[in-house]
């Protein structure tokens, strides 16, 4: 079998970037080699920014009726309430961000979503498919998989912190044991006389910590819970003798284990993210404590990164190079991610605007050029009014750059074909005045007040934009 990107992995990573590639209209396999797709919660928190990508991806109101925000934490001690205590920061959305307030859904239902919106665009995913060994030369990589040989353009690896395809490579990872004690985590039901879903129980007792988050639109709590030593026991029985021991419900409070596992938190990232058509992506590149809920999102990011740069190099003209950018941009953003994490993990750090994702971005990167209004060439793309009824998220959505002009009359071109779309918005305090080539991952590429330099910075995606006509 022939394709141009074989994905290895099927969770939000590998499902995201299938779901960016089928709308390119790139032949894609994606291989999972579970008989199901992950079927616990672990990563639940969605930041604000990745939001703002799901919703480009098509998945916006799915995640908005399947998801909620995160409850306000309750400290319990002696089987009586304490106080509240809220983790996050919380803050209202804006015009130029939609998203504010942290949002929750346990990992299998972002799954699920992504799944179903790749189905839709005509893709799908290939269960019960290991990767068994891969080769690579100048023109792919061909690969075996226990469904058979898939010969393709590029191999991107999205198959978690233990990912083969890295040991094959023998790409080291960096980084460190961000506490050394055990945690275990399951998805739990619990009676409903027994404990409320209002709040976001937390138990702390000479044992360890022991918290009980509701997982909006499910009938479960995700439960977590620290050990001083030893190893967890995530059996039924041991998860519903943990609840008993540690909180001041009894065993059979616990009606159902839906799913458990233990680890240790750790931060570490790959040494390369690129080994000649061989890509890393999230867990497989970088893996989080989940303390700071960046994990997941990181990693949905990553295959927004990838994505449309994969898209411009097999049908867009742009040259291999492009891919090198991956690396150089993603890289230090994981990094500083990891950091974050492992703050928060350790108590130094609260979760507020960081965690959010809103203010990453490119600036200095090797795709970002110029500056105009109040923004500079990496920085993320603001939302606002688009002059026409739509708001300018609206206008970004989909796979095409976005030449956008706020309040200026300057001239534009006509680009040649559809992967560049032309817009024209009233002046807006999230841009100031100037000209905006919006990249398909909301990021602002180039940025000018004219149209100077814009065609060179243009060619070098691959994209037809001429100078405009002089009037």
């Amino acid at each position: 079998m022939d394709v141009d990107v074989l994905i290895v992995g099927a969770g939000p990573c590998g499902l995201a970037l299938a779901c960016d590639l089928a709308r390119r209209g790139v032949r894609h396999l994606l291989a999972e080699r579970s008989a199901t797709l992950f079927m616990g919660s672990r990563g639940k928190g969605v930041q604000p920014r990745t939001r703002e990508v799901l919703d480009d991806l098509g998945v916006g109101e799915a995640v908005r009726t399947h998801g909620g925000a995160a409850p306000v934490g309750m400290i319990w001690k002696d089987g009586e309430r304490q106080d509240a205590y809220d983790m996050f920061r919380r803050s209202g959305p804006t015009d130029a961000e939609p998203y504010g307030e942290p949002w929750m859904m346990p990992q299998w239902r972002t799954q699920e979503i992504l799944l179903a919106r790749l189905r839709e665009l005509g893709g799908d995913v290939v269960l019960s498919s290991a990767l068994t060994g891969f080769s690579q030369d100048a023109d792919g990589v061909t690969a075996r998989l226990t469904t058979g040989e898939v010969r393709a353009r590029y191999l991107v690896a999205a198959d978690g912190g233990r990912s083969t395809v890295r040991g094959a490579l023998s790409v080291a990872m960096e980084g460190e044991t961000v506490d050394p004690s055990p945690v275990l985590v399951a998805d739990v039901r619990i009676s409903p006389a027994a404990l409320d879903r209002l709040n976001w129980h937390i138990f702390a007792d000479g044992a360890g910590l022991l918290t009980l988050c509701p997982l909006p639109g499910t009938e479960d709590f995700q439960l977590v819970a620290q050990f001083p030593q030893g190893t967890p026991d995530t059996s039924a029985e041991g998860v519903r003798a943990l609840v008993a021991a540690r909180t001041h419900l009894d065993a059979d409070a616990v009606t159902e284990v839906r799913w458990s596992s233990d680890f240790r938190p750790r931060a570490a990232l790959a040494g390369r993210f690129r080994q000649g058509r061989v890509l890393l992506a999230g867990d497989a590149a970088h893996v989080h404590s989940p303390a700071g809920g960046q994990g997941l999102n990181t990693s949905v990011q990553d295959a927004y990164n990838l994505g449309w740069k994969l898209g411009r190099v097999l049908l867009g003209g742009a040259p291999e190079s492009l891919l090198e950018t991956y690396e150089q941009e993603r890289r230090p953003v994981a990094a500083e991610m990891l950091g974050l994490s492992t703050r928060i993990h350790r108590g130094e750090q609260q979760r507020g605007k960081e965690a959010q994702q809103l203010g990453l971005g490119y600036r200095g990167g090797p795709l970002s050029e110029g500056a105009a209004g109040v923004l500079v060439a990496g920085d993320r793309a603001p939302d606002g009014d688009a002059g026409d009824g739509r708001r300018l998220f609206d206008v970004f959505r989909g796979p095409h750059f976005t030449l956008l002009a706020v309040g200026t009359d300057a001239p534009l071109p006509v680009p040649d074909g559809d992967a560049v779309l032309v817009h024209r918005a009233p002046l807006s305090p999230a841009y100031g005045t100037g000209l905006f080539l919006v990249r398909p991952d909301g990021y602002v590429g180039w940025a000018g007040t004219t149209t100077e330099g814009l065609h060179a910075y243009a060619a070098r995606l691959g994209l037809a934009l001429p100078e405009p006509a002089a009037r």
